[in-house]
């Protein structure tokens, strides 16, 4: 049997914005990598002091948070990358799984509709 089967009334659903939001991730990504550690390095090569030991403690400080929003930044592209796809996911097509036959029942039922 195959992985993935469609169902034949599946109907899939339109795409919205979560297509033009995981389109652009890659440029979000890489400038807001990029920009952060452009400052980072200027203030590293413009500080005060010949070797690393010696670099003035505020820059130093300030390369820190600027290498802690570089992180929180990909933290933040790779949420919404996840979300894009549970949306993308979840507009797609219906799948069927295998058949899964009920042990403690003679005759099983499927698609039935109860009239409360």
């Amino acid at each position: 049997m195959p992985w993935l089967v469609k169902h034949p009334q599946s109907v899939r659903s339109p795409s919205g914005l979560e297509w033009r939001v995981w389109k652009r991730l890659p440029m979000v990504l890489l400038v807001g990598t990029v920009l952060p550690l452009v400052i980072a390095g200027g203030l590293w090569l413009t500080a005060p002091g010949t070797d690393a030991a010696s670099h003035d403690p505020e820059a130093l400080r300030q390369v820190f948070v600027l290498i802690g929003v570089v992180l929180l930044h990909w933290t933040l592209v790779l949420t919404v990358a996840i979300g894009c796809g549970i949306v993308m996911l979840m507009k797609g097509p219906t799948y069927v799984a295998d058949p899964y036959p009920l042990p403690d029942s003679d005759t099983p039922v499927t698609g039935a509709r109860r009239n409360d």
